[in-house]
């Protein structure tokens, strides 16, 4: 069911390269999104942490990696009590820049009834992080 996927588009007046450093990089996911334990790598697993307790927030598998153009993580949180979902990112080049699309898909499988409650935080979240991620990259093209 399509209408239980999470799908956001946003557009960045950057090229590809940069747009996927910002995705796949210890440092600077920690700028628009939330401290990883490494950077992320194919088939290796990786954490997200509390900026300040350091206690995992969110964690998962790397499952595919095509540098600069797809990125796929399994995915949960507290609330899905170790059930996996799965993001998948898409960057592609258009005109002097990147649009970059995300589907967070599996929720309403791994939450059951709290489905709809968890797919209304995580839309309002991938929302607030995109807004971070395009002023985080806005600024490093104008400096």
């Amino acid at each position: 069911m399509t209408g239980t996927i999470v799908v956001k588009t946003v557009f960045f007046a950057a090229p590809r390269e940069t747009v996927w450093a910002f995705l796949t990089e210890k440092d600077k996911l920690a700028k628009w999104f939330h401290p990883a334990n490494a950077d992320l790598v194919q088939g290796e697993d990786y954490a997200l942490l509390d900026r300040d307790s350091g206690e995992k927030l969110c964690w998962g598998s790397v499952l595919e990696m095509r540098p600069v153009s797809r990125l796929v993580w399994s995915f949960t949180v507290k609330p899905l009590n170790g059930a996996m979902t799965k993001v998948t990112w898409e960057l592609e080049e258009t005109a002097g820049g990147t649009r970059l699309s995300l589907n967070h898909e599996g929720v309403e499988a791994a939450a059951g009834e709290a489905a709809m409650s968890l797919l209304t935080a995580l839309d309002r979240g991938w929302d607030e992080h995109f807004g971070k991620l395009r002023d985080t990259i806005k600024a490093l093209i104008l400096a």
